[in-house]
């Protein structure tokens, strides 16, 4: 190859990484809503069938098994209980349930597995890594439970807890409301560790052993800043995307915790995904509801592209009013393309397949 044939690919290359970045930067700067895109998918009803006797109650974990179809959710054991409406001394949630929160279902809805009962409080976020264990995330504390992550076997056994049982705190080895984690392809930990109010409102990093490496952000609404650091991905770089809610944007950090863009076309994020081909699934689960500082924008979920930013799809919330959360605050797609949707407010999951 000539120098000169090298130089030419060389300045072809930087002439489309500099098109791609300028895109995603103006994405990333646009405030207009993003609600508008069409939808290429429909619902199916009354996807995930439990045991006689038992219904469904808030979830917002959700994720895929590694072999891309089987479906993993966090349940709350028949109980609706957003933080805000959770009384002191009152049960709730999983607190008084011997039901375990933790359920696997085949593509169908068929469910395959159960375990958790009697280990959770308050399932929030759910993740399976790249070798099947399920990680979980208990986002309140009470009576020396909570405030804690998870590792679990596919099979159920627990593997490792991070932060102290009942303890809500904000030591190095504490957690207060801990909403969503996520393990990097090398192992490493990450913790979103807040949900607002008076608890945390950073990023928490462990080896893959479940030692303290570093943490990052604190509460306000600057680059780096964060205000509910509500769900967590990774994309085929390797960074993190942090669903920074309150705030109504995605912020994206390098591995060291290095701020590297924020991204507002995807609305109010609750939940985010992102499949290995780079397409992003984010729920906007408050958007004109609970949230009172989004006019404008709509509840749904939101399909697009990692590469650019664009938004590609929209599948809107049926409820266009309503005063709490509604549709799905966790999301995940299967290799099929089929979207899950953890809702909180209607105490089911929702299953999207393309038309």
């Amino acid at each position: 190859m000539t120098d000169r044939l090298r130089s030419g690919r060389a300045l072809a290359s930087a002439a489309v990484i500099a098109v791609v970045v300028a895109a995603s930067q103006a994405y990333s700067q646009s405030t207009a809503p993003t609600s508008s895109a069409p939808n290429p998918y429909r619902s199916t009803e009354s996807w995930g069938t439990l045991p006689d006797g038992r219904s469904w109650g808030s979830t917002s974990g959700v994720d895929i098994d590694p072999d891309g179809t089987s479906v993993w959710v966090a349940e709350r054991c028949g109980a609706f209980a957003p933080p805000s409406q959770i009384k002191p001394g009152t049960p709730f949630a999983c607190s008084d349930s011997k039901l375990p929160p933790i359920l696997k279902f085949d593509t169908s809805g068929k469910l395959l597995k159960a375990f958790g009962e009697g280990l959770l409080l308050f399932p929030h976020g759910l993740h399976v890594d790249r070798e099947g264990n399920v990680w979980v995330t208990d986002g309140l504390g009470k009576d020396g439970k909570g405030h804690q992550v998870f590792k679990f076997s596919p099979d159920g056994k627990v593997l490792m807890t991070l932060g102290k049982a009942g303890v809500a705190g904000s030591g190095l080895d504490e957690f207060n409301a801990p909403s969503a984690v996520y393990v990097a392809p090398n192992g490493d930990i990450f913790v979103a560790d807040g949900h607002g109010g008076n608890t945390n409102a950073r990023i928490v990093k462990f080896t893959k052993d479940g030692k303290f490496i570093k943490t990052w952000g604190k509460k306000g609404s600057g680059p780096g800043e964060i205000d509910i650091p509500h769900t967590l991905a990774m994309d085929s770089r390797g960074r993190l995307f942090v669903g920074d809610r309150q705030n109504n944007r995605i912020q994206i950090f390098d591995q060291e915790g290095n701020y590297l863009d924020q991204w507002h076309q995807f609305s109010r994020p609750s939940g985010v995904f992102i499949d290995k081909h780079d397409i992003i699934y984010v729920a906007d689960s408050e958007s004109e509801s609970v949230a009172k500082n989004h006019d404008g924008w709509k509840r749904g979920i939101r399909v697009g592209r990692v590469s650019d930013g664009a938004v590609t799809a929209f599948i809107p919330d049926p409820v266009e009013k309503i005063t709490g959360t509604s549709a799905a605050e966790g999301v995940a797609a299967d290799a099929q393309g089929n979207i899950y949707g953890a809702e909180v407010g209607p105490k089911r999951v929702m299953k999207y397949v393309k038309n």
